[in-house]
């Protein structure tokens, strides 16, 4: 593995950046640097979508024959971090990166020609349906029901921590049509319509006062046959799949460009005169994250290395999304600190909050979502179990 690009990558990364200079308006960075967490407003994240779409930039990581540009993982890298420093709104993840790799690799040609196109364009907007108020890290326990009627499942049930449901317009999600069967062995993936008479959306405000979550109940939704992917009582076998990509991606690059904002906002003298920089401890603590963070994307380096050579990484995956997202929450609390010096002074503070009133808010709401960065997607004590068994055989 080389750590140093080649000159065509170095090529590729003056092409991503030229255009996202000349593409990412004002208006589009001040959205994506307002997102508190990974999911960024859709007012903001789907007209960039549009943008990068027309380019064939939307889905970096699919194949040229599904509609992606098919770059290599480290130009897909590259890509990732550029997008970061510039301060580009995050795309929503549940289609382009997740349901759209599962409607690949599981379903029919019919489902990939009417879905794929609509998820690049974002015509439809996804949101995940697994989670369930008796059903979270221990998700084979769920228990919302499709029983079958002709062409037809009809679905009664719930799920919770839905995520931008109140956007969605599409869901995929994990329903039992076998409650005899052993616990996986009975679950179905379904695509339902979230506009389908009987579905109802609660909204869960959140500890920063944000509404990015929600309940959803099904009361005798109909949903079609032809919207299940993969056979009837496999949908444990697509969402282990799916769940590769919930877990993957890459960290290190908007860990860097949040410290970064960091660094340069704790340059800023406060009416006594006194920068953040100069606060030892401070200074201390930033330059140990730095540090750890180099590290990070040396491991993600790896990863794409063994991934461009047709290897499985293995474990360093749940390595990278336990050092990640842990790595965030401390980035996080130095936000919070920031936020806390410069806040009796009133001052602009370089994307971290400087539309009064709201000062400190923004800090706040980015520490609040990042405590939840450590469960989703497989809580990092499941991924530290990983990691036991597969590297030291426990």
């Amino acid at each position: 593995m080389h750590l140093e690009l080649e000159e065509s990558e170095r090529a590729f990364r003056d092409e991503v950046r030229a255009f996202l200079k000349d593409n990412l308006t004002p208006d589009l960075i001040a959205g994506g640097r307002s997102a508190t967490s990974v999911f960024c407003d859709p007012k903001f994240s789907l007209p960039w979508q549009r943008i990068l779409n027309a380019r064939g930039w939307a889905a970096p990581s699919w194949p040229k024959q599904f509609g992606g540009p098919g770059w290599s993982e480290m130009q897909q890298y590259i890509y990732a971090e550029e997008c970061a420093l510039a301060g580009a709104p995050n795309l929503a993840p549940m289609g382009l990166r997740m349901v759209g790799p599962c409607i690949m690799h599981h379903g029919t040609p019919e489902q990939r020609a009417y879905y794929l196109p609509r998820i690049l364009s974002g015509e439809d907007y996804w949101c995940q349906g697994y989670s369930e108020p008796g059903a979270g890290s221990d998700l084979a326990n769920l228990r919302t029901r499709a029983d079958s009627d002709g062409d037809h499942y009809v679905i009664n049930g719930s799920k919770i921590w839905t995520t931008h449901a109140h956007f969605a317009n599409m869901m995929f999600g994990l329903v039992r049509t076998d409650f005899d069967a052993k616990a996986q062995k009975g679950i179905t993936f379904l695509l339902i319509d979230m506009k389908a008479p009987g579905v109802t959306i609660r909204p869960i405000i959140n500890l920063a006062g944000e509404h990015e979550l929600n309940e959803v109940f099904f009361d005798n939704v109909r949903v079609p046959k032809a919207n299940r992917i993969g056979a009837e009582n496999d949908g444990w076998t697509v969402a282990k799949y799916l769940l590769e990509f919930e877990r993957g991606g890459s960290f290190a690059p908007a860990l860097r460009a949040r410290l970064k904002r960091i660094r340069s906002a704790a340059r800023e003298e406060t009416a006594d005169g006194r920068p953040l920089l100069e606060n030892f401890a401070f200074e201390e603590r930033l330059a140990s994250a730095e540090i750890k963070v180099e590290a990070i994307q040396i491991t993600e380096h790896r990863v794409a290395s063994a991934l461009s050579s047709g290897q499985n990484p293995g474990p360093l995956s749940s390595m990278l999304k336990t050092q990640g997202t842990e790595m965030l929450q401390r980035i996080e609390e130095l936000g919070l600190d920031l936020a806390a010096h410069y806040l009796p002074a009133r001052r602009h503070m370089n994307g971290f909050g400087a539309n009064e009133p709201a000062f400190g808010s923004d800090a706040a709401a980015r520490y609040y979502n990042s405590r939840a960065a450590s469960i989703y997607g497989g809580s990092n004590e499941i991924q530290r179990n990983i990691m036991a068994r597969l590297v030291l055989g426990l």
